[in-house]
């Protein structure tokens, strides 16, 4: 007997953050929810509200009838904060690392129950995991997941198919979340290890930036696959060093990302590896991109993290070398060429 369609009741869900990656999930959702977006620039939201899209950073996704905006915080807060538990509202941060604790300090005057966080990456000055940066803000008593995955913010906003992760030691959460975001286009599978999944999403950023560098280089795809295989290699030592579950990074948020960000042309990081290896300086690519670019700030912080801990991190390494000490991404290859043999499995 085939198996019914998942239908939920619709949801209040508020997301803090209107760029592109909280665009598209709220757009997705509101597919099927009463969402409401937040984000600080009042005219930008002003903008969206008129022309029913983010033409900044998804230009041609139309926001459903069932997505509204606001630049006022208070609101957007209400929104899911004047819902009754039992009917499970849901708050999803949606903005980049370096803005997760500003919006937390915010969000600590207030009495959440939970929080939800799409960002991928290590805070830059004090090389902490988003998890590790909700607990120090929010403390123990806020359930705290993150929902990620191999997901380019144009193709959720457009309706195409993905599959997302969403991670809490919080079993109540965790099935919030699924219940409200699995649907339509959106599969969501569940885990309780929240290091895995963010260590995953973080360093595959930086490895992204090294396969734009080699593609770039005209290196051909043999180079590719053999970065690629060894940049898992790279998460999983790092991941398992901060106590994070092997086969997690075999799944949707070490593997799956990992192939998508380094291999397809809507990554943001690989553009960078791109533009790097047309000698084009840092700061320039930054500003052409017009969009953040997590894998810059990460390199920075995974190597101070895997010198910390004594993990063997050589491509990270060699990244960093390039944006921050003055590398040349011939240098890069030359580095990682002349390394002496190893075990594969070590």
């Amino acid at each position: 007997m085939p198996t019914s369609p998942h239908k939920v009741s619709p949801r209040k869900i508020t997301v803090l953050g209107a760029g592109a990656w909280g665009s598209a999930v709220a757009i997705a959702l509101a597919a099927r929810h009463d969402v409401l977006m937040w984000g600080r620039n009042g005219p930008a939201m002003d903008a969206m509200a008129a022309e029913r899209e983010n033409r900044a950073y998804l230009p041609g996704c139309a926001f459903p009838p069932g997505l509204r905006v606001t630049a006022d915080f208070d609101a957007a807060l209400s929104h899911v904060l004047a819902t009754p538990e039992e009917d499970a509202p849901l708050l999803i941060a949606a903005c980049p690392v370096a803005g997760l604790r500003p919006l937390l300090l915010q969000l600590k005057a207030h009495a959440i129950s939970h929080i939800v966080w799409l960002c991928k990456g290590f805070e830059g000055d004090t090389g902490l995991l988003p998890h590790q940066v909700v607990a120090e803000v929010l403390g123990a008593g806020v359930a705290g997941g993150a929902l990620s995955g191999p997901s380019f913010a144009q193709e959720v906003a457009r309706g195409l198919p993905c599959a997302l992760t969403v991670a809490s030691r919080s079993e109540p959460l965790r099935e919030r979340v699924v219940s409200a975001v699995h649907g339509g286009n959106i599969r969501v599978y569940s885990c309780d290890d929240l290091v895995g999944v963010e260590v995953g999403g973080a360093v595959k950023n930086v490895l992204a930036i090294a396969t734009g560098v080699a593609d770039g280089l005209g290196l051909g795809l043999n180079a590719r696959a053999a970065l690629i295989t060894r940049g898992l290699a790279e998460i999983t030592r790092l991941g398992m060093a901060l106590g994070g579950v092997p086969g997690t990074f075999m799944g949707l948020t070490g593997m799956g990302d990992l192939i998508l960000t380094c291999t397809g042309d809507l990554s943001r990081n690989r553009r960078v590896g791109l533009g790097l290896a047309q000698g084009k300086a840092l700061a320039s690519i930054v500003a052409e991109l017009g969009h953040v670019a997590e894998g810059v700030p990460c390199a920075k912080a995974v190597r101070a993290l895997a010198h910390k801990l004594g993990v063997d991190m050589p491509i990270t390494n060699a990244v960093a070398g390039v944006l921050f000490d003055g590398g040349t991404p011939q240098a890069m290859l030359a580095q990682l060429l002349a390394r002496d043999p190893r075990d594969e499995l070590s």
